[in-house]
């Protein structure tokens, strides 16, 4: 299998790598170091068409595939996360359900500014109290004549509570089965929706300039015409969704451990210890050969995973080992591009330590490590009455 990128997305690589190295990376720290989302970079995105990548020219989008977003969003997260986790969280979260299950006019409506950035989606799955156990939300919406009104609470929500917040998709228990099982659905919650409160942003360790917030709905009214897809069809639309998402996050993950690579590469040029670069001693050179074969081994994960998608295969268990991969490349990466930099990797104006600080989380969101490892066994037949 060749692995090497056609022309077209070679170029689209180079561009958003040109994008991330001139625009990103001289102004993402101080945002990152004040918290604050940054508006005209997102805004910048928008015009170059990242929002709409693997969308159809016909609701604004590029007409690309998943690959193309996925090579975006490495190239975005070798210098910056929070600004990678916004474009996958808007197109991953925020617009792929709309696309995969929403109705013609629902599309017309919402893609084309989507796909222009002029407003962001996000995507309300996770709850206080239900993580890895997606199934177990409280959040509830019932009928009540042509609208539904929406009770519950929605946790770490991206892209939930900016300025541009055009709308969150949210996932409610509508019923109840024939067997006992909840009936979930997803509804389309317009932002500024009366009844939808949107809390202060949560104060994190890393990912500090992207949106992350708790989401409230006190008798939160929307039409009933606001369902996306069919009734009862929530659960098996967002696990679709998080099979496509893990590996968008892969190749966020492995752009953050390319980064590593990057920035230990140029300073082990410069740094002098005992009268030498210290990229002479070969304890430093082993710990970035294990770094480059970590970050090559995760792209490989990714593009494999991106090609089945594209193909139409099934990706459940090769978009988790790509996730699984690849997040465990980057928390490896940054914790020894940390140690290579020493005490400099521990100051905030070096990019390692803002590196070190996303990490983590690659760990944790779209499905963590311990629920890979579990679907991986699942598609084995392990386990499996």
């Amino acid at each position: 299998m060749d692995h090497r990128l056609d022309p077209e997305h070679e170029e689209l690589r180079k561009t958003v790598e040109q994008f991330a190295r001139e625009t990103v990376a001289p102004v993402i720290g101080d945002f990152y170091e004040r918290d604050a989302f940054p508006y005209d970079i997102v805004a910048s995105m928008g015009r170059m068409g990242l929002f709409g990548l693997p969308f159809p020219e016909q609701y604004g989008g590029m007409g690309g595939d998943y690959l193309a977003l996925a090579l975006a969003l490495e190239e975005l997260a070798r210098v910056d996360s929070s600004v990678a986790i916004t474009l996958e969280a808007g197109v991953g979260l925020g617009m792929m359900p709309l696309f995969r299950f929403g109705r013609e006019e629902q599309k017309q409506e919402w893609l084309p500014r989507l796909c222009a950035g002029e407003i962001l989606g996000a995507f309300g799955l996770t709850e206080p109290g239900s993580g890895s156990d997606a199934a177990a939300l409280r959040t509830t919406a019932r009928l009540d004549g042509d609208q539904w009104v929406i009770n519950g609470t929605k946790a770490f929500i991206t892209n939930s509570g900016t300025d541009i917040t055009g709308l969150v998709t949210v996932t409610a228990v509508t019923g109840e089965r024939a067997d006992g099982r909840k009936e979930i659905s997803a509804i389309i919650v317009p932002a500024g929706t009366p009844g939808f409160t949107v809390s202060k942003k949560y104060s994190k360790v890393g990912w500090n300039a992207s949106d992350t917030r708790e989401l409230s709905f006190t008798d939160c009214r929307v039409p009933a015409a606001n369902l996306l897809g069919e009734r009862g069809r929530g659960f098996a639309q967002f696990m679709q969704t998080l099979d496509e998402g893990r590996i968008a996050i892969a190749a966020l993950a492995t752009g953050l451990a390319q980064g590593c690579v990057d920035e230990c590469l140029r300073y082990v040029r410069e740094r002098v210890a005992f009268g030498h670069p210290i990229g002479e001693f070969q304890a430093i050179q082993f710990k970035i050969a294990d770094m480059e074969t970590r970050t090559h081994t995760a792209r490989l994960a990714y593009y494999h995973a991106a090609a089945k998608l594209m193909a139409g295969e099934p990706v459940k268990k090769d978009a988790a080992i790509a996730k699984l991969v690849s997040s465990n490349a980057a928390m490896d990466n940054a914790r020894d591009a940390t140690q290579i930099f020493g005490g400099y990797g521990f100051m905030n104006e070096f990019p390692v330590g803002r590196f070190y600080r996303d990490a983590k989380i690659l760990e944790i969101g779209e499905g963590t490590s311990e629920v890979q490892r579990m679907l991986i066994a699942r598609e084995l037949g392990v386990g499996v009455a």
